[in-house]
C-alpha cells in the first residue's frame, strides 16, 4: 500500500498521519461525481466499501469531509482543503510513475468538444489523462458539433465529444444526455406569443428539436436571437428576452429549466460520442479516446 505520511507535533504528543493514495484516489472521484454511488461505479467498489474508505480519510485527518444531501455529498470546508492537497498528490505520484516507468506517452493531439460539454466534462477528464500522460500536450478546440465534423475531415482535429440524435445507431454513443428548455428566473418570456428563441447553428440538434417540437404542437415562434457560442445565447437567456434549447448539463445554476406544465412541447435527448480522424488513430488518440469512453458516463 502506496502512503504519504508526515509526523505531527502538538503540546508535546507526536501523531502520526498516513494519507493513503487509495483513499484520495476515491475522495477526489467522489468530489468529481458528487454522489457515492456514482464514485463506485467509477471505482469498481461497492457503496458501502466508498463510504468505509471516506471514514478511514476522516479519522486519518480528524476532520469531517463530506455533507451527506438527497442529492448527493458536498464537501466541508476541510473536504475542499484536503482536495487541493488531493489533487496535487495523485498527479506528482501518477507524473513519478509514468516518468520512471517509461510507459508514459508524449506529444500533441488535438480535442474537438461542444461549448455545452466543455465547462462540465473537459476539467476531470484532462486532468486524469494529464496525471497519467504528463508528457502529452492536449489541445482543445470548442465549436457545434456540424463544425467539428467538418474540421475532423480537413484533418485538422484527432479526435471529438460530438453530439449525435437519440436514435443514433453507433458504438460510439458513450452516454445520453436530455434536451431542455431554459428561461431566466421570473421572466415571463415562456409565455409570449410568438415565442421568443435564442437558439444556435440551424444545423445544430438543439436547433433543429426546438423548431420541430413546436412545429409539432403548432406554436407559433420567431427566432429572436442566433449565435453560435453558448456564452452568447445564456447572456439572452439570463436577460430574460428570450428561451433557448440547452442540454441539461449546460444549465448554469443561475437559470430555470421549464418545467413540463409551461406548455412547451417534450425534446428530444441527444447521444453524446466520440469520433476520430478517418486515418489510422495514433497510440496517443486511441489511449485519449479509451480514457474519455471509460470516464464520461459516471461524470
Amino acid at each position: 500500500m502506496l502512503e504519504f505520511s508526515r509526523t505531527y507535533t502538538s503540546k508535546g504528543i507526536t501523531l502520526n498521519a498516513y494519507l493513503d493514495l487509495d483513499l484520495l484516489r476515491t475522495f477526489v472521484m467522489i468530489a468529481e461525481t458528487g454522489a457515492l454511488s456514482r464514485a463506485a461505479d467509477r471505482v469498481g467498489r461497492t457503496q458501502a466499501a466508498i463510504s468505509m474508505q471516506v471514514k478511514r480519510l476522516e479519522e486519518t485527518v480528524n476532520q469531517p469531509l463530506l455533507l451527506r444531501t438527497g442529492r448527493g455529498v458536498l464537501l466541508t470546508a476541510h473536504g475542499d482543503r484536503l482536495l487541493a492537497h488531493a489533487q496535487k498528490i495523485l498527479r506528482a505520484h501518477d507524473e513519478a510513475i509514468a516518468e520512471m516507468s517509461g510507459r508514459g506517452l508524449s506529444g500533441h493531439i488535438r480535442l474537438g468538444c461542444p461549448d455545452d460539454y466543455a465547462a462540465v466534462f473537459l476539467p476531470p477528464l484532462l486532468r486524469d489523462f494529464a496525471a497519467r500522460h504528463p508528457q502529452v500536450l492536449v489541445e482543445v478546440y470548442c465549436a457545434p458539433t456540424p463544425r467539428l465534423l467538418e474540421r475532423l475531415d480537413d484533418h485538422l482535429l484527432d479526435i471529438a465529444i460530438i453530439s449525435l440524435p437519440q436514435n443514433a445507431a453507433s458504438d460510439a454513443v458513450i452516454r445520453y444526455e436530455p434536451l431542455v428548455w431554459v428561461g431566466a428566473r421570473g421572466s415571463d418570456a415562456p409565455q409570449m406569443t410568438p415565442l421568443q428563441l435564442a437558439l444556435s447553428n440551424p444545423d445544430t440538434l438543439d436547433h433543429q428539436a426546438a423548431i420541430t417540437s413546436l412545429e409539432g404542437i403548432g406554436r407559433p415562434f420567431r427566432l429572436a436571437y442566433a449565435s453560435q457560442s453558448l456564452t452568447g445565447l445564456i447572456a439572452v437567456v439570463r436577460s430574460g428576452q428570450a428561451i433557448a434549447v440547452l442540454t441539461q448539463t449546460a444549465v448554469p445554476a443561475d437559470l430555470h429549466v421549464l418545467p413540463a406544465d409551461s406548455g412547451l412541447p417534450v425534446l428530444p435527448n441527444v447521444a453524446i460520442a466520440l469520433k476520430t480522424d478517418q486515418r489510422q488513430p495514433s497510440s496517443l488518440v486511441t489511449a485519449l479516446r479509451e480514457h474519455i469512453r471509460s470516464a464520461l458516463p459516471y461524470l
